[in-house]
């Protein structure tokens, strides 16, 4: 296993992580900024702050700092009502394809969607193996595109408390299930996400990462899960703060190959959010070192 005690070469920061500071949203060129001054050498975008900023733009002051993506959040949200809105999110997956491109990330993560509304409080349906079916439909379309570009697909299984809403895939073992069926050969152009705040808890866990390979895990992202967790969504803690065994599971996924960045995402409406951004960036840097 790498040893990251003395050095942050492998240390991605996800956007979110710092994207509101003292409570307050903050541009990308500032964040982008913020991290170049801390060290960081990879960062991980979230398409509408990329949009507010500008694409070619943000490209730009990327180069310009001589970061690179460790992945690029977010394409996905298949399922759809009728047959209107299942071609809106193909379009809206391609547009994603030719940002990521442009942006040269590493991969698309695709967090997949589910039960279309329920994220609005009102689903138009509530069959979940129908949205799946969607899903690896969408997912389809999207790889045909995606493999003439050149853009790998990294599908981010999410925890089970958001299969409603988010995303009806919720297991690695699923999500891999999926990529040998769409691309059997593992040619490196279908893969998965791991974050350690979904998968986490899965008996299966150590079997799965083996059996996802270096051709598979196209991204990692690490965090902590606080216990107790106020907020499903926007509670996640700074590693070490919570219960996921981060090193156990770092050895696991450089076992099977992985050899990428340790993507920091963590979204903190209580705490994180409401520091400065270079006192979360220290505090990633330390974990990072200590106990990632």
């Amino acid at each position: 296993m790498r040893d990251f005690s003395q050095n942050i070469d492998w240390l991605s920061i996800n956007t979110a992580t710092i994207r509101k500071q003292h409570g307050q949203e903050v541009a990308l060129n500032t964040l982008l900024d913020q991290c170049a001054a801390a060290g960081i050498r990879a960062v991980s975008p979230w398409r509408d702050q990329v949009a507010a900023a500008g694409l070619q733009a943000t490209a730009a002051q990327l180069r310009a700092h001589g970061m690179a993506l460790s992945g690029y959040c977010r394409g996905g949200f298949y399922p759809a009502a009728d047959k209107a809105g299942l071609q809106a999110a193909l379009d809206d997956n391609r547009r994603a394809i030719d940002e990521a491109k442009t942006l040269n990330s590493a991969c698309l993560v695709m967090v997949v969607g589910a039960l279309p509304g329920a994220l609005e409080g009102k689903p138009h349906y509530t069959d979940i193996g129908r949205a799946r079916q969607e899903v690896v439909d969408g997912l389809a379309a999207s790889l045909e595109y995606a493999r003439e570009v050149g853009m790998p697909l990294a599908i981010e299984p999410l925890h089970p408390m958001q299969a409603a809403d988010r995303a009806c895939i919720n297991t690695l073992e699923h999500a891999l299930d999926i990529c040998d069926a769409l691309d059997p050969e593992a040619t490196g152009a279908l893969g998965v996400a791991l974050d350690v705040y979904h998968v986490w808890w899965d008996p299966k866990l150590a079997q799965q990462i083996a059996r996802a390979g270096a051709k598979r895990l196209l991204a990692y992202h690490v965090c902590d899960w606080l216990t107790p967790t106020t907020d499903l969504l926007q509670d996640r803690g700074m590693m070490g703060e919570g219960v996921i065994e981060l090193k156990k599971i770092r050895q696991w996924v450089e076992a099977a190959g992985f050899a990428g960045y340790s993507e920091v995402e963590i979204f903190s409406q209580r705490n994180w959010w409401q520091r400065s951004g270079d006192d979360t960036l220290q505090a990633c840097k330390q974990a990072h070192q200590a106990v990632v």
